[in-house]
């Protein structure tokens, strides 16, 4: 199979359906920044101490299925993936968990300490930005409520992981000191 097909030389591509938009298209948005994010997930995995992340396959796997509904046109003719509300679940019960072993967040962190938490902020940042192109998205057409749902967990879930990871590598968090 060709990686490369020259259809979307001018601009446009297709969505599951076959539906051609323009790649400027607010799925495109949508979905192409769960797949940045899903990238970063990778990094994540890549970088950060050994036994964190016991679950970021299944996390990355859930963003692509996610995806394949954000570039849905209607109905699917086809079978979808299934989207998991247990992830969600999952993600609290871990946040809950290293919460027991940090110390009670009073100020604002800066984004620091670490590759591997700085790599965990960016992809938490990234994570904000999907939930708005997907919000963005569900203003003009119908999304499974269950994606906005884990993006936001998600984001809440790759702080306090940043977090866990200074904590874990022994290194003290920067807190933001405005000046005034």
């Amino acid at each position: 199979m060709k990686i490369y097909t020259k259809t979307g030389d001018k601009g446009m591509t297709s969505l599951l359906t076959g539906t051609r938009v323009s790649k400027a298209d607010m799925r495109l948005e949508a979905y192409g920044t769960t797949d940045e994010l899903n990238s970063w997930l990778g990094i994540v995995e890549s970088t950060a101490p050994t036994g964190v992340f016991f679950f970021i396959h299944e996390l990355q796997s859930e963003l692509f299925s996610m995806g394949s509904y954000l570039a849905l046109d209607g109905e699917a003719s086809f079978p979808m993936p299934k989207l998991s509300d247990e992830l969600v679940g999952r993600m609290e019960h871990q946040i809950d968990t290293w919460n027991q072993e940090l110390p009670e967040l009073k100020n604002f962190i800066l984004p620091s300490g670490s590759i591997a938490a700085s790599n965990l902020q960016v992809a938490r940042t990234v994570c904000r930005r999907a939930e708005r192109r997907v919000i963005a998205l569900g203003e003009e057409v119908k999304i499974p409520s269950e994606i906005p749902i884990f993006l936001n967990r998600l984001s809440d879930f790759l702080f306090v992981a940043a977090r866990f990871v200074l904590h874990v590598e022994g290194v003290e968090e920067s807190i933001w000191t405005p000046k005034y």
